[in-house]
């Protein structure tokens, strides 16, 4: 089977790369080379240097896991393919801006740190999923028990967590009398530049006062926000693009053709010219962010958990059924909007295009790979505005039911008795509240427990206790897609 290579035909009609790769530069170091960074930093990237000759190209690095995926590219001369999937039709193009690729655990973490060090670099990016910042989600602060943090500060020159990593190169720079990069995340959390700082700084102080003041002096961390959904590959998939292809493509990704990103403009040794192609660098992020994580990613996660229990294994499945599709709605423009701080958005018209864009067939995104890491997710996704709605007297019915949804989700059984594959960073937590406690109130309180998840507030305001229970029981009572199409009457 003939896979993509820079000599392999590819079909008619597919985007190849038209520029001169050997002139594009290494320039970014992007940690977590998983789909959604292929799918859209890579896009943007590539159009760049194709509409407007940009010279800014990636080493993509994998820290831990995705061994395979850094292999396949390797053996497809750097090349990768990314597919829009629309009701009426895919298109595809191959995308050429991968100059470098490095996995910890083939190429040592040495070498990884030398290629953050060269003097090219000027930014370092990062998706690596919220978990991976090693911090606790109430808080922001980073987790100095995590086992990759404990590490780390034994072994500050054998960095194994992302911002290990990270402080280690910028010593490696100071060291060598180069300039800082500016780091930049591009996860789902809100004001990702700060957690990113923070739990950078702090890892730094705990390891060298000194060079955590130099970080602080001369780094930036940039706050961006994105947008553009990649379901999980499946072999499906996979066999879909080398159709379109024409060859095979074990490191192509297919996503929708929505995409968007909102970027801080603060780097302190350039950037490539990302407005060009669509972005949007702004002074201000954290609106944009806001907007994002609760309307779009607080419904995502409202759909996936109530949708999982009903049975539903597709986001576009949920919209088939109108009083999912009405509760989203609800959510998003009753209870999540008012909680948004001023911007020139219609915000109904925006709560209606993600409608749309979730009925899309083509995407087969997974209401359980949205599940995963909620622990991670919750608070920036619904707890925060759960927490506005209590300070201003208004009603939260729907994240309370979301919350509920969620607790049912990581109890680890379905309506129907059938194990549920809970995926989580805190899952022995979860596990152990769920085991020492019985359905019903015992149950809410416990996973109400989780200090790092609802904070010490949440578990002691009896409206928001009660508002859960409600929900949960109503779970119990009717099941979730009963419950969605009675709510709130039902609780």
């Amino acid at each position: 089977m003939q896979t993509l290579s820079a000599t392999s035909p590819v079909a008619d009609g597919v985007l190849t790369p038209a520029y001169d790769r050997e002139g594009v530069k290494t320039r970014i170091v992007h940690l977590g080379f998983g789909a959604f960074h292929r799918a859209h930093q890579g896009v943007y990237a590539d159009r760049l240097a194709t509409e407007h000759d940009s010279d800014w190209g990636y080493c993509e690095v994998n820290l831990i896991g995705g061994e395979k995926q850094i292999a396949d590219i390797q053996q497809q001369d750097l090349l990768y393919s990314v597919s829009e999937m629309a009701d009426t039709g895919w298109n595809c193009r191959v995308v050429g801006i991968v100059r470098q690729a490095m996995h910890q655990s083939v190429d040592g973490i040495n070498a990884i740190l030398d290629a953050m060090a060269a003097p090219d670099i000027a930014i370092v990016s990062i998706t690596v999923t919220e978990k991976g910042y090693c911090h606790h989600p109430a808080s922001g602060k980073l987790n100095q028990q995590h086992p990759l943090i404990r590490h780390d500060l034994a072994h500050p020159d054998e960095p194994q967590s992302v911002a290990g990593v990270i402080v280690a190169a910028l010593r490696l720079r100071r060291e060598r009398g180069l300039p800082p990069f500016s780091v930049m995340s591009c996860d789902n959390m809100p004001e990702n530049g700060h957690v990113t700082r923070n739990v950078v700084l702090e890892l730094a102080g705990l390891q060298d006062a000194s060079l955590a003041q130099w970080i602080g002096r001369h780094v930036t961390f940039p706050s961006t926000m994105v947008d553009r959904i990649v379901p999980a590959v499946t072999d499906e998939t996979l066999r879909k693009i080398q159709s379109l292809l024409g060859v095979a493509d074990p490191a192509g990704v297919a996503c929708e053709p929505f995409c968007q990103w909102v970027i801080e403009d603060n780097f302190v040794q350039g950037r490539p010219a990302w407005e060009k192609v669509g972005a949007e660098l702004v002074k201000d992020v954290l609106p944009y962010e806001e907007m994002k994580l609760r309307m779009l990613n607080g419904s995502h996660s409202f759909l996936a958990y109530l949708g999982y229990l009903a049975g539903y294994q597709h986001i576009s499945d949920c919209m088939q059924d109108a009083h999912f599709a009405a509760a989203a709605r609800k959510l998003m423009i009753n209870e999540q909007a008012p909680t948004l701080r001023a911007l020139d958005v219609d915000l109904e018209a925006y709560a209606d295009s993600l409608l749309q864009r979730y009925r899309n067939t083509a995407l087969k995104h997974r209401t359980w790979q949205i599940a995963m890491d909620g622990t991670q997710k919750l608070p920036q996704r619904w707890l925060d505005s759960i927490r506005w709605h209590l300070s201003h007297g208004d009603s939260f019915d729907y994240l309370a039911l979301g919350v509920a949804g969620w607790m049912r989700f990581v109890g680890g059984v379905d309506e129907l008795g059938n194990p549920i594959e809970v995926s989580d960073p805190l899952l022995d937590q979860l596990r152990q509240r769920v085991a020492q406690s019985g359905q019903g109130a015992e149950r809410v309180h416990a996973l109400l427990s989780l200090q790092a998840v609802f904070g010490d507030d949440l578990p002691d305001s009896p409206r928001f206790i009660e508002r859960v229970l409600q929900a949960y029981r109503a779970l119990l009572t009717h099941g979730a897609r009963k419950t969605v199409a009675l709510w709130p009457a039902a609780g």
